[in-house]
């Protein structure tokens, strides 16, 4: 697991991307069928009226506070740090949100937009599970039609996040296309929407797709960055050295990214699936062995072959085993600004039973991925030194997979 990536100094102002053509550089822009050219432009248009609208603001704000559960605290990791014997570490606990994860503080953004827009039909494609529930949950709360799509495969190492869908109304439709994971579902969700564009919303989870989604889910996430900025300067009376988030899409990393990313003296770390080893078809590290190309509307870093044929993944974590990642990602990435690691899945299944064993807390697989990494870097750096790793979900819709894994009964 590399941890040598450096990230350049240079200042970038955060508020002029995407640009009008919805493109951050090179990367991001509008790549879809020309039936779903309106549904784009009139989100498009929503969400512009909607985050001028104090009032859209202000009911948000009630419902992340009220239905979600923020702010969320920033936990200093007392035995974790000993246990390293180096730098501390700080954990934002997305984890404690209402559904487990991060992914509620966007579905809800996305279900107030739909309600404005007067979709009453909402599609979500997940792979761990932790989007779809949070559609379900939102979609409960608002009396909301919900179908999420859902890789086969996906379906059965995730198998009480299904259950949690169905048990609040959603529709789950397994996926048994290509290799039944998360990709196969974000096709068949599209093709949900080119089909009832006009009744139905789509709430993509993360920050991919065509423009507006990669602005908007940023958008959305953005808290997580702000209350973890108020938070440790409180704790430490100062910013913190390093901190690190697991990228699939890339949704958590950039939620909290976002706020530091003109604070030059803050390293910035994604960290990206491993897999079995950076080999084809072995891993889900965009940034170890991906080439430019546009896949589900965006262009951006893609694991695929010299035809444009995307490639096998494989990861431990159902949620980062993607062919794609974000392209504001690729974009900081080529400008220095954010740096990118990877962790292997044994380097996770050892994090994940460290985190459980000094901290009392079970972290998702995919978050485990910037705790691997984390506990790396503290053994490299002084007491001096501060970490924070977003923790974006909480592991019980891991244990039996794990315990498979471990060979130990659940």
């Amino acid at each position: 697991m590399p941890a040598t990536a450096t990230a350049s100094s240079g200042m970038i102002d955060r508020f002029s991307l995407p640009d009008a053509t919805g493109h951050f550089g090179q990367y991001g822009g509008v790549y879809v069928p020309e039936t779903l050219m309106s549904a784009l432009q009139e989100l498009e248009r929503a969400y512009a009226q909607a985050k001028s609208d104090p009032a859209f603001r202000t009911e948000l704000k009630h419902h992340l506070a009220q239905f979600a559960g923020r702010p969320t605290p920033l936990y200093f990791a007392e035995r974790l740090t000993r246990h390293c014997g180096g730098a501390k570490i700080y954990l934002k606990r997305e984890d404690l949100l209402h559904t487990g994860a991060h992914k509620i503080n966007n579905a809800l953004g996305q279900a107030l937009l739909a309600r404005r827009m007067g979709k009453k039909r909402i599609i979500a494609e997940t792979g761990a599970g932790q989007h779809g529930v949070a559609t379900a949950a939102v979609c409960a709360r608002f009396d909301l039609e919900c179908v999420v799509y859902m890789g086969a495969v996906d379906m059965e190492r995730q198998a009480l996040n299904v259950f949690r869908m169905r048990l609040m109304g959603a529709e789950v439709r397994g996926v048994t296309a290509g290799q039944q994971t998360l990709k196969e579902a974000i096709n068949e969700a599209m093709r949900d929407w080119v089909t009832n564009v006009r009744s139905t919303h789509y709430i993509l989870g993360t920050v991919y797709g065509a423009h507006p989604y990669p602005m908007m889910v940023r958008d959305f996430h953005r808290v997580i960055g702000q209350e973890a900025k108020e938070q440790i300067l409180a704790s430490e009376g100062r910013l913190p050295d390093e901190m690190a988030a697991c990228v699939g899409g890339g949704s958590n990393a950039m939620g909290l990214f976002f706020e530091f990313l003109e604070e030059p003296a803050v390293r910035l770390v994604g960290v990206e699936a491993g897999g079995r080893g950076i080999r084809r078809g072995e891993h889900a590290a965009r940034f170890e062995g991906g080439r430019l190309g546009v896949l589900q509307g965006c262009k951006t870093f893609i694991l695929q072959d010299l035809d444009g044929q995307i490639e096998l993944t494989h990861s431990v974590s159902a949620g980062l085993d993607y062919a794609a990642v974000g392209p504001e990602h690729a974009f900081y990435r080529d400008r220095g600004r954010i740096a990118f690691s990877y962790a292997t899945d044994a380097e996770v299944m050892e994090a994940f039973q460290l985190c459980s064993r000094t901290e009392g807390i079970i972290p998702a697989l995919e978050s485990t991925h910037a705790l691997a990494y984390v506990v790396k870097r503290a053994r490299e750096l002084g007491p001096d030194k501060i970490l924070v790793a977003s923790l974006s979900g909480r592991g019980d819709k891991d244990v039996q997979q794990v315990a498979r894994m471990l060979g130990t009964p659940a």
